[in-house]
């Protein structure tokens, strides 16, 4: 009687959402480095060492360089909506503990001090990664006796999880999906969120009645007489029946300063190269920071001497239309903060900014918003469904211009690191951290049908963690593998239980510097023509892996900026126009 009682409490857990909670069992291997190896972790610049110890005979000793912060993590099966206890006995200055994609905590102890933490696993989350590590140049820390306490992954008797599924033919309406046979299983579910969409008894199903272009994320669990198993890792698909825009299957993207020089020299439109297949005009501004009120005006003749009258500029951007080019118009830029606090500001925002595209006859419209201009209130937690005013009113703005110029309407989007990929670890002000982590997710997620590239700044960032739990650092074709890969597999965002889903290939594209005057994060030519081969055929991927595979149709390359390349001889056009014609 007693053991039906608690299945049924278990059972109302499950269908209330409530996190179980934790059973006195720490899930870490080798614990206490008691071994006298690292057996079970994985450690960049860490030993096992007989002292100093805080308990046994061996204790982790790992020291970070100016390059590593000596990154020492495990992984270990965890259920779902379960909360877990994570500690360490630490001694260094500075020793991080912390789980990937959630809390994390520190101390500058000179003595073996204890870091605790406490998370709760998501809906769908069957593993988690803890880590410890110091900081880069701060030398040598130590640490003992780690725990995560709680239920391991699975009850006893239930099989183990499935292998990962894999997305077969996909139409306008259905999706097919197969996976590895789990050894003792009776049968398989399929999961989207919380809801299961199938229950098979063979490895395969097709779900139907889904809705033209639209993107799902399904997890599969075997079950048998004694429960269910973990969940596999998730599969992201999206229907057919997505509206194309008309741009080469591989594009060259670039910035256009027309408003300013920018220290590059002033470019009339009638002098960009045909190798530019969209040109965004950079930047039309806000007349205040909340005004929503867009304005764009060419270059001032004091400041660039050779500008084009207003009639030139014009027939210059039609002339590039008739060769099949595409011309936006780009919002925002480092020094416009465009804040959408209210309903007032947002209508300003579509009707001025609608007034620049019908003044020059654009083709479409480019989101450059940077610094404050989207942030995350307090308990803005749930990228799907976002209340930050300033987020949802863009949202609604998006919306409207694409609803007002049909599908032929290009929409893109240009945010740094910060706002996207930093999402993983961090997402709004978590931790006491900044706001602003992660802001651009809930955008991009709810105009992802309509959205027609992303081309995220690998430029002017920090060390960013990618799929692999380990930082990158921008420069090299790794930090641009990295980046765009998350963009293209999705990710758990932060602490928050939800994992954004990646988007389709072809509205995927990565920024990098035309020059070493146009942002931190130059790259050389070959080591982008790296990074794009390996994401497009998974081919000198540098012993990373890709999460998302391979994007033959990845949509192409973006740089800051037209001007500045044309300044250093057209290194970057002459380099990657015929690069990226020469992609599958």
């Amino acid at each position: 009687m007693r053991r039906r009682v608690l299945a049924v409490l278990a059972a109302l857990g499950v269908l209330f959402g409530l996190a179980t909670p934790v059973s006195a069992a720490n899930l870490v291997t080798n614990p206490g480095f008691e071994t006298g190896t690292l057996a079970g972790w994985t450690c960049s610049g860490g030993s096992v060492v007989t002292g100093p110890v805080r308990s046994g005979g061996h204790a982790l000793a790992a020291t970070a360089t100016a390059s590593d912060h000596a990154r020492c993590a495990q992984t270990v099966a965890v259920r779902p909506n379960t909360t877990y206890s994570v500690s360490a006995w630490v001694r260094g200055n500075p020793v991080y503990l912390g789980v990937a994609g959630g809390p994390s905590t520190w101390t500058a102890a000179t003595a073996y001090t204890e870091l605790s933490l406490t998370f709760t696993s998501g809906a769908d989350q069957t593993s988690a990664e803890l880590y410890l590590h110091g900081w880069y140049g701060a030398g040598t820390y130590h640490a003992d006796d780690v725990a995560l306490d709680g239920p391991g992954g699975s009850e006893p008797g239930t099989p183990a999880a499935p292998g990962a599924p894999t997305v077969g033919a996909v139409t306008e309406s259905s999706v097919a999906l197969s996976w590895p046979a789990v050894s003792g299983a009776d049968g398989y579910r399929v999961y989207e969120g919380t809801s299961s969409r199938a229950s098979v008894s063979g490895t395969s199903t097709v779900l139907t009645g889904l809705a033209a272009c639209s993107t799902h994320t399904y997890a599969v669990v075997a079950h048998n007489a004694a429960g269910e198993s973990a969940r596999s890792a998730p599969v992201t698909a999206t229907t057919a029946g997505c509206q194309a825009a008309d741009l080469p299957r591989h594009a060259l993207i670039g910035y256009l300063h027309t408003s300013f020089a920018n220290g590059s020299g002033y470019l009339r439109m009638a002098d960009v190269p045909a190798e530019w297949d969209v040109v965004n005009l950079a930047f039309g501004e806000p007349t205040t920071p909340t005004s929503g009120d867009i304005r764009f005006q060419l270059c001032p003749a004091a400041e660039c001497p050779n500008v084009e009258s207003e009639a030139e500029f014009a027939a210059a951007i039609q002339a590039k239309q008739a060769q099949g080019k595409k011309v936006l118009i780009s919002i925002g830029g480092a020094g416009g903060q465009v804040q959408l606090t209210t309903t007032a500001a947002r209508d300003r925002f579509v009707s001025s900014v609608s007034a620049i595209i019908d003044r020059y006859g654009l083709d479409g419209l480019d989101i450059d918003f940077e610094g404050h201009s989207l942030y995350l209130d307090p308990g803005d937690t749930d990228f799907r469904n976002p209340t930050t005013p300033v987020i949802v009113n863009l949202i609604d703005a998006l919306r409207a211009l694409k609803s007002r110029y049909g599908d032929d309407f290009i929409l893109s989007m240009a945010p740094e690191t910060f706002f996207v990929q930093v999402g993983y670890q961090f997402y709004g002000a978590g931790n006491g951290g900044d706001n602003r982590r992660g802001s651009y997710l809930p955008v991009i997620h709810a105009l992802r049908d309509a959205l027609t590239v992303l081309h995220v700044q690998d430029y002017n960032s920090g060390p960013v963690m990618g799929l692999d739990n380990q930082y990158h650092t921008m420069g090299g074709a790794d930090f641009h593998i990295a980046m765009t890969d998350m963009v293209k597999a999705g990710f758990p965002v932060g602490n928050t239980g939800h994992t954004f889903p990646g988007l389709r290939e072809d509205q995927i594209a990565f920024g990098a510097p035309a020059a070493v005057s146009a942002g931190n994060g130059y790259t050389p030519p070959a080591q982008v023509h790296q990074a794009l081969d390996c994401l497009a055929r998974n081919t000198d991927c540098g012993g990373y892996t890709l999460r998302g595979g391979a994007s033959p149709a990845i949509r192409g390359l973006m740089t800051w900026s037209i001007n500045w390349d044309r300044y250093y001889g057209w290194e970057f056009q002459n380099s990657h126009a015929p690069f990226l014609d020469g992609l599958p």
